[in-house]
């Protein structure tokens, strides 16, 4: 007799999301990559679903919209946006198309001296110095590594930067020297989102392979969270810091939630019971047919359509599935 996690898994199978079936795949019935079902699914990514639709608006340069516009003057639809979105749905990194969208970020985007990510920047000089922001960092390393470019020197420098300079402070931090001259990312207390995508970005560093830095600064984004209880505003604190973060969503872009952070921290740290009541908040938001909604995202932003907003989700649902796979039993 079927029981209410087959029929989910059903769900999260059908072939109309070709990513949420693949990871449904490799994580929740842990089939092996080299299986052909696992293989089919990964080749449907790139024909059927969002990712085709993206790619068929890229420009010949590798980019979404005028080149200049890559990230603020084209929130959501720009290039480093479609970037992040093509790493989350798991893209094919040997396509040319993804090769030249990161080949453009690298270009543009990044400060050829420390390695950090500008909101502003140019084919020709790279991003500028004086414009870097720790979030965009943070995001287009995860991006890069999830698409194929982890050993690229680039890659690494970027690596470099967020070890180096991202910082963990709850209290405010006076220094307006560089790279920390924007307020809104240091001075009350270090920006809670450059924290979050910085843990992704080292987490998709395969384990082995993180040097002792990189280790060290992960439990340091660890234990940021870990001491706020994840949500609250600041140690023992009963105010929440991001209400908006218990609003579970996909994609996240430069925000996050209760749910990314908790399957990031499950992933690299295991379980620690300062965990315990955000996993309650999202175990709580399950449905009574064992799916949760889409409830947190711009569904009109974006260059292709997702799922829409109150909506069951199949992203919020196989994420919630993967967090508690990794809880205890």
């Amino acid at each position: 007799m079927r029981d209410e996690r087959d029929d989910v898994i059903s769900w999260l199978l059908e072939e109309e999301n070709p990513s949420v079936r693949y990871l449904t795949l490799r994580h929740l019935l842990k089939r092996r990559e080299g299986e052909g079902e696992v293989q089919e699914a990964r080749s449907d990514i790139m024909r059927t679903g969002p990712v085709p639709k993206i790619l068929d608006k890229q420009l010949p340069g590798g980019n979404w919209g005028r080149p200049e516009d890559f990230y603020m003057r084209s929130k959501y639809r720009g290039t480093v946006w479609n970037l992040i979105l093509l790493a989350e749905l798991h893209a094919d990194p040997e396509d040319e198309r993804i090769r030249r969208a990161c080949e453009f970020v690298l270009r543009w985007s990044q400060d050829p001296t420390s390695g950090g990510f500008s909101h502003l920047g140019s084919g020709e000089k790279g991003g500028r110095a004086d414009k870097l922001l720790p979030c965009l960092t943070a995001n287009m390393t995860f991006s890069l590594i999830r698409l194929g470019m982890l050993e690229d020197p680039r890659v690494q420098k970027a690596l470099d930067w967020i070890v180096r300079y991202q910082r963990f402070d709850l209290a405010p931090f006076e220094s307006r020297e560089w790279p920390y001259q924007y307020d809104h990312c240091w001075w009350d207390h270090t920006c809670r989102s450059s924290v979050a995508k910085a843990l992704k970005a080292l987490a998709e560093v395969p384990e082995g392979t993180r040097s002792k830095e990189m280790r060290a600064t992960i439990e340091k984004a660890r234990e940021f969270f870990l001491v706020q209880n994840i949500y609250m505003k600041g140690p023992g604190s009963k105010r929440k810091a991001r209400p908006e973060w218990l609003n579970l969503g996909f994609p996240l872009m430069w925000n996050t939630d209760l749910l990314e952070l908790l399957n990031l921290l499950l992933r690299i740290g295991g379980e620690d019971s300062r965990m315990h009541d955000a996993e309650m908040i999202v175990i709580e938001k399950m449905q009574e047919n064992g799916r949760w909604l889409q409830e947190n995202r711009y569904p009109d932003r974006y260059l292709v359509a997702l799922e829409p907003n109150g909506a069951e989700s199949k992203w919020v649902t196989l994420n919630a599935l993967r967090m508690l796979e990794m809880l205890p039993r």
